[in-house]
Formats: structure tokens, sequence, C-alpha cells
């Protein structure tokens, strides 16, 4: 993080840092020591300094760390001032501070140091003190962001999107040069396809193994969880830093999400022939649309919209940012106590009526107070369909919707809120067998919200009715073995 800076300008070339850790591995003692260090050794004057987590109890934890490191010291403890509200470095004018997720309390800083500790714990809510925070660096000439944390079950949180984001990072040609050179990813974690059983392995995911961590301690407690789900789902989260969502009955775990992040020029659809599906749901909550693209390689892009209103934003039960997914495109926020259907009306004109800029060939809709819409929609020329939202339509719509999301076929340009739909998708608690059962889509709670999927998958359904079928050819035929059952009875 400190090692490399500009020849020109001697300033630190990394800004923002993700480290990433199993437990135990010693996070809260490195990170004070880089508190204390940024205080009275980076030559900057005036360096506020603040320790901030989802709340204070866990903020004051690395703050009472540096305290006693300080304290410990007598070279450090003769030159700073300690007390319980903030610690000082008078030479330099330097303080560190702990603070909750309490946003509203630091506009208006100028932050030189902010450390975000756990953020696996941050909902969609955290990017409010996030960018409050990098917001107020801007007037410093190299200040430092550092994210540090060990996995955890928020999936739709801070920690989700900054693991890929800091991920794209470390792969050249996804994020713009200028922006992966400012960050520093040290992300410590089992790879694709090791064996969690493999203790051999652990190691990757824990750098203090053999220091502050006993590989014979932590294999005996493994035994004593692996057999029970949640606390099995808690060790390779948080020991091993691979994500597991122990929730019952997930429908899309973060795991196969991950999968599905291509992307794709928006230029090259123009044109083409898609799907389309909407969910009115209440008027007062949010409604979404979505049009599915057959991609010629054999996957399929998604493209999504919803609308929600301002009382909606206002009342804020979701704790997603419904600002930033509207400055994205991705949601128009109605001023009205209700979503008009007239909106979702002109999307779908605009995407694809006369003048549009794709061909909709058929729009799948559930019926429930869709009379009006839909009779729009066919009086503009659109080829509409039903899907009744019961097991015998969904089950196998679901299936296969999933399958290809293991085979990373779903291409959504990495779209937030959809991911944020589609990760809160469950199967009804009474389907406790995923491949027998038939499969029909449900919240999490109440909060939860997944219009946008079930706009997808009524989109699903009308494009796996009427896509072409393979067509098997006489070369086909003669290429497959006939063989007598008779033989092989015994």
């Amino acid at each position: 993080m400190y090692g490399w800076v500009s020849r020109e300008t001697g300033l630190r070339r990394f800004r923002e840092a993700l480290i990433v850790e199993g437990r135990g591995n010693g996070k809260t003692t490195l990170i004070a020591g880089n508190v204390t260090y940024m205080a009275c050794k980076d030559g900057e004057r005036g360096a506020d300094i603040f320790l901030l987590a989802n709340a204070k109890d866990q903020a004051k934890i690395c703050y009472e760390e540096a305290y006693k490191q300080i304290k410990a010291a007598p070279a450090l403890r003769s030159r700073f001032r300690l007390t319980r509200e903030g610690i000082f470095y008078e030479a330099a004018n330097a303080t560190i501070k702990a603070r909750a997720s309490d946003s509203s309390n630091l506009d208006g800083l100028n932050p030189y140091l902010a450390v975000f500790d756990e953020i696996h714990e941050f909902t969609q809510a955290g990017y409010k003190l996030v960018d409050v925070v990098r917001q107020g660096m801007l007037k410093r000439d190299q200040p430092l962001t550092i994210y540090i944390t060990t996995m955890g079950n928020v999936l739709d949180g801070v920690l989700s999107q900054f693991y890929a984001l800091f991920s794209d990072a470390l792969e050249e040609g996804i994020l713009a040069q200028e922006v992966a050179d400012r960050m520093f990813a040290f992300i410590c974690e089992l790879d694709p396809g090791d064996d969690v059983e493999d203790s051999s392995l652990w190691v990757k995911a824990n750098p203090a193994l053999g220091v502050l961590l006993d590989l014979k301690e932590m294999e005996r407690e493994w035994q004593r969880m692996r057999l029970i789900p949640q606390q099995r789902a808690n060790f390779i989260t948080k020991n091993l830093c691979v994500t597991v969502d122990s929730s019952e009955a997930a429908y899309l775990p973060m795991e196969l999400l991950n999968r599905n992040r291509d992307r794709i020029d928006m230029e090259q659809l123009r044109g083409r022939a898609c799907y389309g599906g909407y969910d009115l749901s209440s008027r007062e909550d949010f409604t979404a649309a979505v049009l599915l693209f057959p991609l010629d390689d054999g996957r399929w892009f998604v493209l999504h919209h919803s609308w929600t209103t301002r009382r909606k934003v206002e009342l804020d039960n979701e704790k997603i940012d419904y600002n930033h997914f509207a400055m994205l495109g991705l949601l128009t926020i109605c001023d009205g106590e209700y979503v008009p259907q007239d909106e979702v009306f002109k999307w779908f004109k605009q995407m694809g009526g006369g003048s549009g800029i794709y061909e909709v060939l058929n729009i799948g809709y559930d019926p429930a107070n869709a009379v009006w819409l839909n009779r729009a929609l066919e009086a503009e020329g659109f080829a509409t369909e039903i899907v009744r939202q019961g097991p015998l339509t969904l089950n196998d719509p679901m299936k296969s919707f999933r399958e290809a999301m293991m085979d990373g076929k779903i291409v959504t340009n990495d779209d937030p809120m959809l991911r944020w739909y589609m990760h809160n998708v469950r199967l009804r608690n009474n389907y406790q067998d995923k491949e027998k059962e038939n499969w029909m889509p449900t919240k999490q709670n109440r909060y939860r919200k997944i219009d946008g999927f079930a706009a997808l998958i009524d989109a699903w359904c009308v494009a796996t009715r009427n896509m072409p079928t393979y067509q098997v050819s006489d070369d086909d035929i003669g290429d497959i073995a006939v063989y007598d059952l008779s033989e092989l009875r015994r």
C-alpha cells in the first residue's frame, strides 16, 4: 500500500485498499499499526483519521487496539495524547477517532485515512457512509481508504460489490487503467474448485496460519462444525473466505451470481430480436420490466428497468441505494403515490415499438392487475402471452434458468439492482428437495423484493416456449448407436 509512489509527485499510488483474510489472522492489530503510522509518519499535517464500522462497538475495537499499542510503547506514548474520545498527535495536529455508520454526522469532514472495519456487515445503506467519507477526501493530496474484513453473509451489501470491483482491478482491461492503478487488493481465499475438506489448502485464506492460528485447532473445530449446516457455512465463510449462503432454500447463491458477470457492448444489440416480461406487483411498490436477448454464442443478455415511488424512497425500508440505481438508469422514481402503468407502456414502446431500438417478439406477463397495460401493448402491435404464476407454469423455467446461471450463460452487464432482485429469491419452504419438487419463487421477507426477477422469469417463459427447437438431421441419427436391450437385461 505504501511502497509505490509517483516519480513526478512523490505521492502514494494506491488510494483504496481491500484486505480480506480469514478470522483470527490479526487484522485489527495490523490496521492499528497503520493508523498510528498515518497519524505521525506519513508527512500529513492535520491528518484526520477515522475508524468506521457498522456499529460503534465494532469501530471501538480497532481504536482500543491502537490505544493499547501506543500506551505500551514509550516512544509513542510520550508523543501522543490518549483520551477515550480520541487519540491526538499534536506535533502534526492529527487525530484518530472511532465512528459508527452514521453518515449524517460525517458531512463536512476532511478525512486523510478512513478504515472501514468488517465491511461484510454493511448492507447497501453502507454506501452512503462510504460515499460521504470518500467525497470528504477530495481536498487531500494522497488520502487512503482501507476496507478490511472477513467474508460474510450480507451477499448484496458493500463487500459483495467491492469484492467484484477490486477483483476487476486485478484483471487487465476491465476497469480503466488509471482507476485500477489506484486500487490495492489483498484477498486471501480458497480458489474455485478447492476442496474445503483439504486442510492443506486452508493457508490460502489464513496467512497467519502457524503463527497466530494453529492448524490442528482449526481442524478440530471443523470436525465439530462440519455436520451442522449453519455452523459449516459459518466456518467456510469466516475461516476459508468462501461465501456460502446458509439461508434456507436460496435459489441463486452468490457463487452462481458471480459466474454471470460478463459484459457486452449494448450497441451490438441494436435491432436484435428479444423477449419481454413485466411484473406490476403493487402500484405503490416496485414495478419492473425486462428484455431478454438470445445471443449468437448461446448466452442470454438481460436488460432490466424498475420503477418505484418517491414515498418508497423516503421510507427507505429496503435499505438500498435508490438514487444510485436511478443515476445508473436502472430505476425511475415516480413523484406520484403509485407507479402508473403508462410508464411501463412508454418504456416498451421506446425499446421495441415501431421505431424502437429492438425487435420485441413477445411479452410475457402475469394477468393480475395488468388489463389496461396489456391492452395498450397489444394496441401498439406487441404480441403478449400470459404466464400464470403457479408451479405448473414456473417449475420448468425456474430450473432451466438456474441451469443457465450454473453454465455462466446469463449476461447482465453486472446490473446491481437486478443482482439484488435475483439474490432475494427463495424457493418455497415446503420444497425441501430442490430437484424433485415443483419450484415457485418467493421472497425472503417483505423488504427483500424480487419484482425484477419475476419480470425476468416471465420473459424467460415466453422465450423458451417460442425459441426454435434443435432439429435432428438424418446424419445425426446415423451417428447414434442402437442397442438390443434384451442383451442388457442381466
